[in-house]
């Protein structure tokens, strides 16, 4: 089945996209003059923003073969980005074949690469939409008809929710995409943490993102991440840098959480 395809409003080059940023930290070659100045004021605050984007797509495909392995056949990724190797789709289906997906973003550029991307693959479709509109997303026909909240489903939101400025937002948006899912279902959440929300770095790095398209970066505490999954069980290790979620190299395990310093966190819960 090919993407759905609405209108899709004009790309402005000169207003850096989070996710095109993403991209070039990732060595990705969709982006544009914008998105590489901002991208490279953050490697300047920042300099491992680019292995740490790389840690993430490590940790979401670790997480959707486990999820897989639980039995989950349906995978609802939000935000989900511009498509790299070892895409969600591409990762569940080779963990259990007959997975159905459904990538959601509001970026243009990703939602015209996922159309091309899927165009013949089965079982995946790309909608348009925003993460700070759930009802719309759950009320959309594509969604529903493509997914069946009577099952278990995994909800994605890989660094999606430290874009949503507002606390209380944040956590309806969560309270929504968890309102209709059944036990067995999981939640992904990788995001932004910083143990000092004064941290020098972390308010320059808020100062770039100001002029991207979301307009904000929310650095939140680990009892605000954690709150997100109130009621579902947290897989082994728990909420920890996306890098230490269950490493799969000796390098990786021998590295030490350090939660005194800002970074990525992630952790998958499960509805019992």
């Amino acid at each position: 089945m090919s993407a759905v395809e609405p209108a899709v409003p004009g790309v402005d080059p000169t207003v850096p996209s989070v996710a095109r940023m993403y991209d070039y930290y990732l060595g990705g070659k969709d982006n544009f003059p914008s998105d590489r100045e901002a991208a490279e004021k953050i490697i300047a605050i920042v300099p491992e923003v680019r292995e740490t984007a790389r840690d993430n797509r490590a940790f979401i495909g670790k997480a959707v073969r486990v999820m897989a392995g639980q039995g989950v056949r349906q995978f609802l990724d939000i935000g989900a980005g511009l498509p790299t190797q070892e895409n969600v789709h591409q990762v569940a289906r080779r963990a259990a074949p007959g997975s159905r997906v459904v990538y959601v973003d509001n970026d243009p550029i990703v939602f015209a690469h996922a159309r091309a991307l899927l165009a013949d693959t089965s079982g995946t479709i790309a909608v348009w939409g925003d993460a700070t509109d759930p009802a719309a997303i759950l009320g959309s026909p594509e969604v529903a008809g493509h997914l069946d909240f009577s099952r278990p489903v995994a909800v994605l939101m890989s660094a999606v929710l430290h874009f949503v400025p507002g606390d209380e937002q944040a956590s309806g948006i969560v309270a929504a995409l968890r309102a209709p899912l059944v036990p067995g279902s999981h939640l992904l959440i990788s995001h932004f943490y910083t143990p000092d929300a004064d941290d020098p770095k972390v308010r320059a790095g808020q100062q770039v993102y100001k002029a991207t398209k979301p307009g904000a970066l929310s650095a939140r505490s680990l009892r605000q991440i954690t709150s997100y999954f109130d009621g579902m069980t947290l897989l082994e290790p728990g909420l920890v840098p996306v890098k230490s979620w269950r490493p799969e190299s000796e390098p990786d395990r021998q590295v030490k959480i350090d939660l005194t310093r800002p970074g990525l966190m992630g952790a998958v819960g499960r509805l019992p």
